[in-house]
């Protein structure tokens, strides 16, 4: 008896997200690799970054670099990169950093308005949703369930602007660098918590 020849598996698509600054140089790249770092290289996540007015082909900003460096997470190998409407429809999540951002990539592709926040505001409605709400899984599949729970959260919880901006550190000193990331660490730290349960 003969059987057909076995199809090869075709991998499953990666659950993608994509985190949105200005330059593409400071804020997004340093979520972008913290939020690897924090899902870990297994996870079956794939962390982007892309700025709404980049500054294509650079690396991230020294003292952004510094801080990374600091937190023990590698930013080599990186170059900016100017955001598309395509990339933002395919990422199945979009973490811009602040609430103009978000207005910007929602304006650029409408269908990514319910998985589009900003980083702020994803951490403070993951934590609202919390770790148990999530199904058992891997990553991907705590991260993909976590994205519609968190839109439902939306005007459940009183938050002012302010607390969903991560502020711009690009032209300041260095402890313009220190707010930002102290902004943004404890944000992906949040999330990651929820995700990993």
């Amino acid at each position: 008896m003969s059987y057909p020849p076995s199809r090869p598996e075709v991998p499953a698509r990666p659950f993608t997200v994509l985190t949105v600054c200005t330059g593409n140089i400071c804020r997004s790249p340093a979520v972008e690799r913290l939020l690897a770092a924090g899902l870990g290289p297994d996870s079956g996540v794939r962390v982007e970054s892309a700025g709404v007015g980049a500054v294509v082909g650079a690396p991230v900003a020294p003292l952004m670099a510094t801080r990374l460096d600091a937190a023990g997470v590698v930013h080599d190998g990186f170059a900016a990169r100017q955001v598309t409407e395509q990339m933002v429809r395919d990422a199945d999540l979009v973490l811009p950093l602040t609430r103009r951002h978000r207005s910007a990539l929602v304006e650029l592709a409408p269908s990514a308005v319910r998985r589009t926040f900003t980083l702020r505001e994803l951490a403070r409605l993951a934590t609202a949703v919390g770790p148990h709400a999530l199904p058992p899984g891997s990553p991907t599949e705590r991260l993909a369930a976590l994205v519609p729970l968190a839109a439902a959260q939306r005007g459940l919880h009183r938050a002012r602007p302010e607390d969903d901006d991560v502020v711009d550190p690009w032209g300041y000193d260095e402890s313009a660098y220190a707010r930002s990331f102290d902004q943004m660490a404890p944000a992906v730290e949040a999330i990651v918590a929820v995700v990993r349960g």
